[in-house]
């Protein structure tokens, strides 16, 4: 295995298992704090911490405008939409149902790669029916209640939608543009970026007013901003940039499995043979759409 390749199953080991934890944390959290400034606080310290670390290592700002403008546009697409509709949207959205519709992101980060100019590596049609197939180990996995959506009312689902697609979007940006500056200063700035936008929201909605601290919220916070955000995140980001877009969306898929195993080994919840069926089918797929990118890639270099 060469260095490359061992970096990019490290860092997806990484986002798969410690972001199918946060799913918790999340929770936790928006139960103590108001949406908008718990994801604002989440990403400004994290962001900060991470690019103060960096700097004082020697990594250096960007010196290029259109740089600072794809971190901009990363960020708030990925974070400021992608995150922050995805927390509102629990507030109303059951988290089975909820994790269904997130990992629809994973099929339009592949489509957005395929339509839109300037792929690497298009997708084929083996990827994409190992991904449906993943999606359907999810829907198998979480048992998503139909009933929930109309309890939901549209906004929740909807909002879910739009965070899945904004995240897609994000990511296939930053694969078109790359940056000259490490994953760890353009992790950072995204972050301050994201956080930013939505610091404003929470700010302009009046959600200050909501803002108390608890030992439960605070605790939720640390392990988003440490985990979630310094190291998962860092690893997302150089994920998207040294892996095909199909594979590097396949995460999401992982992450449910992590948070229903978290689920049965620390809350006791239910688990049965399905549920076990489920995950064979879902890391089936992963495995799938992984082991078609360098037969996919070899035949690009042919061409």
């Amino acid at each position: 295995m060469t260095p490359r390749k061992g970096g990019v199953l490290a860092a997806y080991m990484v986002v798969s298992l410690i972001w199918g934890s946060t799913y918790l944390a999340i929770r936790i959290g928006v139960s103590h704090l108001p949406p908008a400034l718990f994801g604002a606080i989440r990403f400004l310290t994290a962001g900060s911490i991470l690019l103060v670390l960096s700097l004082a290592l020697g990594q250096r700002l960007p010196k290029r405008p259109r740089d600072w403008v794809t971190a901009a546009v990363v960020g708030i697409m990925l974070l400021g939409l992608g995150n922050g509709l995805v927390i509102w949207a629990e507030q109303s959205v059951e988290s089975g149902t909820t994790a269904i519709l997130v990992v629809t992101g994973a099929l339009m980060m592949a489509a957005f790669d395929a339509l839109i100019p300037g792929s690497e590596a298009r997708p084929t049609w083996r990827q994409f029916a190992a991904l449906f197939v993943g999606f359907g180990g999810v829907v198998l996995l979480v048992g998503g209640n139909p009933a929930a959506l109309g309890e939901a009312g549209w906004l929740g689902p909807a909002a879910v939608v739009v965070a899945a697609a904004s995240w897609s979007l994000g990511a296939i940006f930053s694969k078109r543009r790359p940056v000259n500056a490490s994953p760890y200063v353009f992790s950072a700035l995204q972050m301050l970026f994201g956080g930013g936008a939505l610091a404003v929201t929470g700010l302009v909605s009046g959600e200050a007013a909501e803002l108390t601290f608890t030992p439960s919220g605070f605790g939720a916070v640390l392990y988003l901003i440490v985990f979630g955000s310094i190291v998962a995140y860092t690893s997302y980001v150089y994920l998207l940039r040294h892996a095909a877009p199909a594979f590097v969306g396949t995460s999401v898929y992982v992450n449910t499995v992590v948070a229903v195993l978290l689920g049965w080994l620390v809350l006791s919840e239910h688990v049965s043979l399905r549920t076990f069926v489920a995950m064979a089918v879902i890391l089936g797929s992963v495995v799938w759409v992984r082991r078609a990118e360098p037969a996919r890639a070899h035949r690009a270099q042919e061409i």
